[in-house]
């Protein structure tokens, strides 16, 4: 049986995290977009004529599991060719495409990503240069055996401008500002240790900065281009970096800072010690997930988990279907089968439920 990969997403969505202003505070968010088509084939290579074929409500972002797709379509060895025709601004694009198995991105006629192999779940980027207007995506997908997921999205990076909506804080962590109902303001410079080590921000205009080390974690502040702050804390891999604000901390994706010194002087730290959860055992989701007062489908739904955020368990079902977590400071259960367990055993985990 295949394992599921990691989803890698910190070094996947870096355009969500830079934000160049042109007047109103806004923030790139990343697009599955609209229109799109698709047709089934009930073998592994699209050969013959499609069994099914469908209109999407959205885009692609699936999470089948070992299920079928659609009515007529075995749950093993098929595939999906998805089109669409999206209008772009004119600029550069990352595209984050994540597959188990095989997938093929077509771009106005160019293979631009030809991942067409069984392999588990793994995610790929890649940046396309794209002019003003309509554009043809084709996407290939096929699935051999065991889980099947798809999802494929791009976020504008440079040139043109943002049409996304202004950002606001809501519910936060005790990391960072209250919250606000309006914009979040420039991040002060607060003082900095002598012989500390320092990053500066010198890949965006403006960079958002997070209360966890990963894209879907709330932004509780903004730094210009050019300000210099201590560096506090990393992941292990130091991808992210916690800096010290002015009166509070928050995470940023290291692509975006120049550091003054050995990024991996500095101490490893856990997303949830920062956040007010620990846990030596973390989960990371692979689809929006429902946070639940209890373990039952039928229990009342008391939070919505982005895709991708990284969540402490503190606690499973005697069967393991169940995680008991905390996210943004409200305790519930999520379902074991929408996250991939990257760091300790949940066997380890307390049955709480």
């Amino acid at each position: 049986m295949k394992r599921w990969a990691g989803w890698a997403v910190a070094a996947l969505l870096l355009g969500v995290l830079a934000l160049s202003l042109t007047g109103a505070i806004a923030e790139p968010a990343n697009d599955f977009g609209v229109g799109w088509s698709v047709q089934y084939f009930n073998n592994a290579s699209l050969q013959g004529t499609p069994v099914a074929t469908e209109t999407l409500a959205a885009g692609i972002n699936f999470n089948w599991g070992s299920s079928a797709p659609i009515a007529n379509v075995p749950n093993t060895n098929w595939s999906a060719r998805y089109s669409s025709v999206q209008s772009l601004t004119g600029g550069t694009y990352q595209f984050v495409v994540t597959s188990d198995d095989g997938v093929r991105v077509l771009i106005d006629g160019v293979n631009v990503l030809d991942r067409f192999i069984g392999r588990p779940l793994t995610t790929d980027t890649f940046t396309v240069n794209l002019t003003p207007g309509a554009h043809t995506f084709v996407v290939e997908y096929f699935q051999g055996i065991d889980q099947a997921a798809l999802q494929f999205q791009w976020v504008l990076v440079s040139g043109g401008s943002s049409t996304a909506t202004p950002i606001f804080v809501g519910p936060t962590p005790t990391l960072g500002p209250a919250p606000t109902a309006t914009a979040i303001p420039p991040t002060s410079l607060p003082p900095i240790p002598p012989g500390a080590l320092t990053g500066t921000v010198v890949r965006a205009t403006t960079l958002l900065t997070r209360s966890g080390p990963f894209p879907g974690a709330p932004v509780v502040g903004r730094l210009q281009r050019g300000q210099t702050y201590a560096i506090i804390g990393r992941d292990q891999d130091a991808n992210w970096y916690l800096l010290q604000l002015s009166g509070f901390q928050g995470w940023v994706w290291s692509y975006y800072i120049f550091v003054n010194g050995n990024a991996f002087n500095a101490p490893v730290t856990a997303p949830f010690v920062t956040a007010g959860a620990s846990s030596d055992i973390v989960l990371q989701t692979t689809s929006t997930l429902r946070l639940r007062a209890a373990p039952t489908t039928d229990s009342a739904q008391t939070g919505r988990i982005p895709w991708g955020t990284l969540l402490p368990i503190i606690g499973r079902t005697a069967d393991g279907g169940w995680y008991q977590t905390q996210f943004l400071g409200t305790i519930g259960w999520i379902s074991a089968g929408y996250g991939n367990i990257i760091q300790g055993d949940p066997n380890a985990a307390p049955v709480t439920g």
